[in-house]
């Protein structure tokens, strides 16, 4: 039985993946590392294992994976788009130097790593409809260039120790379970949260600016099957573009429109939102997943639309 730290497992992602981990391979498996003042709290922290596990502490992740016999590391640790922005020393010794303690760790101790990547490691010279795996990524923002440092640094420790790196480039994720915290694809969130509450939603995002979205349940998924894949099939590791639905504020606005009619929108344009959103892909292009481990999204925005409502509404009301 695989045993998994978990490193960032308190985050957006980190939390549901965690639990979700922990349904597939039995909770005393699963490792939930956490930075002081994130703690784990309630089902998270009552159904497994946890301990303090700073990103930036090298020593501090041998113990852990000493400790508990990890075999599989799932990196999650980072600062969010926006966010970053505002910090960039911050997000590069969160994601880069990091990133680098983790797999000297793994180098050491012969773990697997997972630490995805981003539709921010694109940026403006990059094809903007059906991006193909391989293209120009000359992103500029710290976020983006830390995620296209990420893929180049777990590439590098593959083809150098052989330490099994893999990693996906999520698109904006949209989820009912944890609030987002700083993403320039938030906007995708909130206006759920604000047609449920019964409230006008103010959309930092301009009409027309597409971008890969996609529900959580897919991105779990993407993240165990690709951590399952046969590594014999995998042409490409760091990291595959995975890509399940691509729409703009309108298009979301009224899908959700079907259910409350009397939703009301207007925009009131972030300038440095947009300026990351317009720099990002409008849609990617996922063929390489789905030929090298058979990837395949199960949400469109229709589905995920009713989905995130009846959540939603069990969760506010």
């Amino acid at each position: 039985m695989k045993k998994i730290l978990v490193i960032g497992a308190t985050g957006q992602i980190g939390s549901e993946l965690t639990m979700r981990l922990r349904s597939i391979y039995g909770n005393e498996n699963v490792v939930a590392g956490y930075i002081k003042g994130a703690e784990p709290k309630g089902e998270l922290a009552e159904s497994g294992p946890s301990e303090i596990c700073d990103v930036t502490d090298a020593e501090a992740i041998a113990d852990v994976v000493k400790k508990h016999h990890i075999d599989a590391i799932y990196n999650l640790a980072a600062l969010l788009s926006v966010v970053a922005e505002g910090k960039p020393r911050l997000a590069w010794k969160i994601g880069i130097d990091g990133l680098w303690n983790v797999l000297e760790v793994a180098r050491e101790n012969g773990c697997s790593v997972f630490t995805p990547s981003s539709i921010g490691s694109f940026g403006p010279g990059t094809p903007a409809d059906g991006t193909p795996q391989d293209t120009v990524q000359r992103p500029r923002t710290i976020y983006g260039v830390s995620k296209v440092t990420t893929e180049l640094i777990s590439d590098y420790y593959f083809s150098k120790y052989g330490v099994d790196t893999r990693s996906v480039r999520f698109p904006g994720l949209i989820s009912y379970v944890t609030p987002p915290g700083g993403g320039t694809t938030d906007y995708a969130v909130d206006i759920y949260y604000s047609a449920v509450k019964g409230e006008k939603f103010i959309c930092p995002i301009a009409p027309n600016t597409y971008m890969d979205m996609m529900y959580m349940p897919d991105a779990l998924n993407a993240c165990v099957q690709l951590m399952e894949a046969d590594p014999s099939r995998l042409v490409h590791r760091n990291g595959f573009n995975i890509a399940s639905m691509s729409f703009e504020p309108n298009e979301i606005y009224q899908a959700i429109r079907k259910f409350y009619p009397d939703f009301q929108m207007e925009y009131q344009v972030d300038a440095l939102k947009q300026s990351i959103a317009s720099s990002w892909p409008n849609s990617l292009d996922d063929s390489c997943a789905r030929t090298e481990w058979d990837w395949k999204s199960a949400y469109n925005l229709e589905s995920m639309t009713a989905d995130m409502i009846e959540r939603l509404k069990i969760k506010l009301l």
